[in-house]
């Protein structure tokens, strides 16, 4: 399963390929997928980063763990599909981002644009059992997804947006002298009231790519 990244992700991650803990997770994962509905599509789970390389990343939107219903899951954090109707907390993103930027809402939630531009889409658990959320946590997906995270800090210069206490238990992970972080309730519908609307979160991350000499995010979906 790790041979899936076709850019420098690969080379970072492949020492983690190695260790135990990963061989123990492809176990779990041949046996979940072949005796229930796991998602993403297996050949989707590492989606996040090979449409954000490790060299192009500016700004990583750190999510819990993929959607769990049908036709969501695409193996990035908060995107779905082409033709398939917004999930709330994506909903409430383009809310924010309309308040914040005046870019109107969309129906689509298909945020390439937004990973070509070299916004990583990761989740800390990058597979889930349909209809149970955080069903795969613990499982060693987060020793993955960290060690990517501290490569990037270690790296320096890049716009860490947390959203919820999932994404914000993360913070130890980064250097906040060499990054920037931008943390906050999550857009979820349980939540957004409390914070995340009015947080201008993109805003808040051009300005820091901005300190950084590097050209700004576009944000516009389409």
């Amino acid at each position: 399963m790790g041979k899936f990244i076709s850019n420098d992700w690969q080379d970072i991650l492949e020492p983690e390929f190695q260790k135990d803990y990963y061989k123990k997770l492809h176990d779990f994962l041949k046996k979940e997928y072949s005796t229930k509905t796991i998602y993403p599509e297996m050949h989707h789970i590492y989606q996040a980063f090979n449409w954000t390389s490790f060299s192009d990343t500016k700004v990583v939107i750190l999510g819990q763990d993929p959607y769990h219903e049908p036709n969501q899951a695409i193996g990035c954090s908060f995107a779905v599909s082409e033709g398939v109707q917004l999930p709330p907390s994506l909903q409430n993103i383009y809310k924010e981002l309309d308040d914040d930027l005046g870019i109107p809402p969309v129906s689509t939630g298909y945020l390439k644009k937004w990973a070509d531009q070299g916004v990583l889409l990761l989740n800390s658990v990058l597979t889930v059992e349909r209809g149970r959320a955080n069903s795969h946590k613990g499982q060693g997906w987060e020793q993955l997804t960290d060690t990517a995270i501290k490569e990037l800090s270690d790296r320096g210069e890049v716009v860490f947006i947390l959203w919820g206490n999932s994404a914000r238990s993360k913070k130890s992970l980064i250097d906040e002298e060499k990054n920037t972080i931008i943390e906050g309730v999550h857009p979820s519908p349980l939540s957004a009231y409390r914070g995340f609307f009015g947080s201008k979160p993109f805003s808040k991350a051009n300005k820091a790519l901005l300190h950084y000499n590097k050209e700004v995010i576009d944000w516009n979906v389409l």
